[in-house]
């Protein structure tokens, strides 16, 4: 530090200090915008043109949220293929089963203020459900593991009682396994989350969502009504039939299944939800989410079966895994006419959202670039693992073969020639082949041993969902 009497006496020695601290600011400021400036988007968006190109996707609608800020927002191609209207970042579109973080949240908020407890067996607050049904906790019903069915009927009702009136109608036909034995993707489960939520509230499920979330986020032109969603910009729902891509008509509505995948939304109002979700609940300055909710829905409740390795795991209403050196929250959905996927990386404040209006439309790649962006992901795995095939033991052919269900969907495992098939009632039979002890492998999927005894195979766990021999009462 220069003495004190010289650098007031001297003007020129002066001079030259502040001088000297102007081009070192300046020398600092300059990097550091050089190091904040915005990234090219370019590729991302060649990425989204290719990507609808090849999976025949009319439109999609893009946004990249980075701390408290949406950095990138882009809508591409087109909204209605039949008016050529193109596609723009304010258009509503339909999410599927992206809805159930929503579900999760709005319920776990009930739990938050004590209205609720998530492990007290449903039962207690739905009197009239049949015995099974009534003993599943909240906690499963949001983390899968109430061994609930998997249905998704796309039409149906679209008034807001058709909600309770189908979970009324309820049997313990709809129990696949006992009540957290395993994980198994259950739409119905969030169908009963979601009409617990409209109980204990008093409101219509829909508007309960409203109030409790929408409203607060600032999610302005969200919301489960078609007839609201449809005064409102809105993208056109889109399916592939014998290999051309027309409107689903009519527009799937199903009131009955709201609470698992109906909501309407923008990448705005979404983006509104992700800012607060990563931000300790904040947005623009206020509490809009407890950060107890964010807590319970961030926390992996069960590991997905054969998925410890990966950390693969279901929290409420989104999945979790450690990808690239990152831990990643997301959920995916998908229903007639459209597609959603919403990855958020908690560490480093960023998420991405997609969405797209096509049945089960996703932009994988998209979202992966739109990812390195802005995160430093580690480089991608070089080498897959060598498929190990083991021979099928008489054992395997006595613990296996029978016919499962879950729900309305059905398989049978035969033994033909000492091989082991599978058939599921819609593609042709197929050869299983043993991976490892109690995993099997037909095609891309494998098929998992989940529980029974020694000399018979009780459960099996294929594509997620939990399927139970016919003969057997869960």
């Amino acid at each position: 530090m220069p003495n004190p009497l010289l650098f007031k006496e001297n003007t020129a020695f002066r001079v030259f200090f502040l001088f000297s601290i102007a081009v070192i600011t300046s020398s600092v400021c300059c990097n550091y915008f050089i190091q904040k400036q915005a990234p090219d988007f370019r590729n991302l968006e060649q990425s989204v043109s290719t990507e609808i190109a090849k999976y025949n996707i009319p439109g999609a609608s893009i946004a990249i949220i980075r701390g408290e800020k949406i950095v990138y927002s882009k809508a591409f191609g087109t909204a209605n293929i039949e008016t050529g209207e193109p596609t723009r970042p304010e258009m509503l579109f339909r999410l599927g089963s992206t809805t159930k973080m929503f579900t999760a949240a709005a319920v776990t908020g009930l739990a938050v203020e004590g209205k609720i407890d998530l492990n007290e067996p449903i039962g207690s607050y739905l009197k009239f459900l049949p015995q099974k049904v009534s003993a599943v906790t909240t906690n499963q019903l949001l983390s899968h593991t109430a061994g609930i069915c998997d249905r998704s009927p796309m039409y149906g009702s679209h008034d807001d009682a058709g909600l309770g009136i189908g979970i009324r109608g309820w049997t313990d036909d709809w129990m696949v396994t006992s009540p957290g034995t395993t994980f198994s993707y259950s739409s119905p489960g969030y169908w009963l989350a979601g009409y617990l939520l409209e109980t204990v509230t008093s409101k219509p499920y829909a508007d309960a969502m409203e109030k409790r979330l929408f409203k607060p986020l600032g999610m302005t032109h969200t919301t489960l009504r078609p007839t609201m969603a449809m005064t409102w910009p809105l993208a056109q729902g889109h399916e592939i039939i014998d290999g051309k891509v027309k409107i689903a008509r009519p527009a799937a509505d199903n009131s009955a299944t709201w609470p698992a995948g109906s909501i309407f939304s923008n990448t705005h109002d979404l983006a509104q939800f992700v800012i607060a979700f990563m931000n300790e609940g904040r947005l623009e300055g206020k509490q809009v989410l407890d950060p107890n909710v964010i807590t319970l829905m961030s926390t992996s409740h069960v590991i997905i079966p054969g998925e410890a390795e990966s950390g693969y795991a279901y929290c409420y209403g989104l999945s979790t895994r450690i990808y690239r050196g990152y831990k990643i929250l997301e959920h995916s959905g998908a229903r007639i006419g459209y597609g959603s996927d919403i990855r958020v990386i908690p560490e480093e404040h960023v998420a991405v959202i997609v969405l797209t209006n096509r049945t089960d439309g996703s932009l994988p790649e998209t979202i992966e670039k739109a990812i390195e962006l802005f995160v430093p992901l580690s480089s991608k795995t070089a080498a897959m693992k060598k498929l190990t095939v083991m021979p099928i033991s008489s054992q395997d052919d006595a613990r296996m073969v029978g016919g499962y269900r879950n729900g309305d969907q059905q398989i049978e495992i035969a033994i033909h020639d000492n091989r082991l098939f599978v058939k599921d009632g819609v593609h042709p039979e197929t050869e299983l082949f043993k991976r490892s002890e109690g995993v099997f492998a037909v095609g891309n999927t494998d098929i998992e041993i989940i529980s029974g005894a020694a000399a018979r195979m009780d459960y099996v766990l294929m594509a997620g969902r939990a399927f139970s021999r016919k003969h057997l009462a869960p």
